[in-house]
């Protein structure tokens, strides 16, 4: 089993920054994709960034492109989020999920793709 912890949510103001860390524990070593997703209220949950296990591959969705930043430290089983000039529109859960597909194998947006997950960060951006 692994084990899925976000932190780093909080209220931030629009144009401001946050960045969320994503710690697992257990069987790492059986871990190869790392994505963050988000879920606003009301919404489905989105697909928002994704990182390789080696952390040369990266992709993120159209919506966060130029302003988040996904990275990943594998000698502290972390994996970062940085949000840049955050919108009103940024605002919501944010989940932390890890795969045991390799970045060839994965369809990255996919939820159903990831096999563990955290229980989520709030982030809220005021206007």
């Amino acid at each position: 089993q692994v084990q899925v912890v976000e932190s780093g949510g909080g209220l931030v103001q629009a144009g401001g920054s946050l960045r969320l860390s994503c710690e697992t524990s257990g069987r790492t070593f059986s871990i190869y994709t790392m994505s963050w997703f988000r879920q606003a209220p009301g919404k489905e949950r989105e697909f928002v960034a994704a990182i390789s296990r080696s952390g040369q591959n990266t992709a993120y969705a159209d919506s966060v492109k130029g302003r988040f930043s996904i990275s990943r430290d594998n000698a502290k089983n972390t994996v970062y989020l940085q949000l840049n000039s955050l919108k009103p529109e940024d605002t919501a859960v944010y989940y932390c999920a890890a795969s045991e597909r390799s970045w060839l194998t994965i369809a990255r947006v996919r939820s159903e793709q990831y096999n563990y997950w955290g229980q989520g960060t709030q982030v809220t951006v005021s206007s």
